[in-house]
């Protein structure tokens, strides 16, 4: 989901509780607080030798001890208003981090809605091979490359 997707969907639901469902249905504890929005940009060169950049938007939850604390869809939209300062671009992919027992980081699929609730919907990031890929590809198209191979 991108950031504007994210800011339209709040914005169209003002007096939602935002929750952010994880992969496997547990929810981040309802009392959690989005304490940054940020710009994250990874440039890497891959096993076969080829540069890359990734570019998304992270949003930094923390549950602290204020369990009464409830994050409204209005505020929300508002926090995310303040990342524009920093964010270039509302097409930018958003990832949610939380801190469970490791710092995770989970792009949003989709909003849901479900009674006050505007459920945000964490899927499981996941590691790749480009070169494999790109060799997978070639290979399909008939050619293959040397600068494609894998370690």
């Amino acid at each position: 989901m991108t950031l504007h997707d994210l800011q339209n969907a709040l914005e169209a639901n003002p007096k939602r509780f935002p929750r952010f469902v994880l992969p496997n249905g547990d929810y981040i504890p309802a009392h959690a607080h989005v304490t940054e929005v940020g710009h994250l940009v990874r440039n890497f060169i891959d096993c076969g030798g080829l540069t890359g950049k990734e570019e998304k938007v992270v949003l930094q939850t923390h549950v602290g001890d204020d369990t009464e604390h409830r994050l409204q869809s209005d505020r929300f939209a508002k926090i995310l208003q303040l990342g524009n300062r920093v964010i270039p671009n509302a097409d930018l992919d958003v990832d949610v981090e939380y801190d469970c027992c490791v710092v995770a980081q989970y792009p949003i699929a989709e909003t849901q809605l479900r009674g006050q609730y505007l459920d945000l919907i964490l899927k499981r990031g996941r590691t790749q091979c480009r070169a494999r890929e790109r060799r997978q590809a070639e290979t399909a198209a008939g050619c293959c490359a040397a600068s494609a191979s894998c370690c």
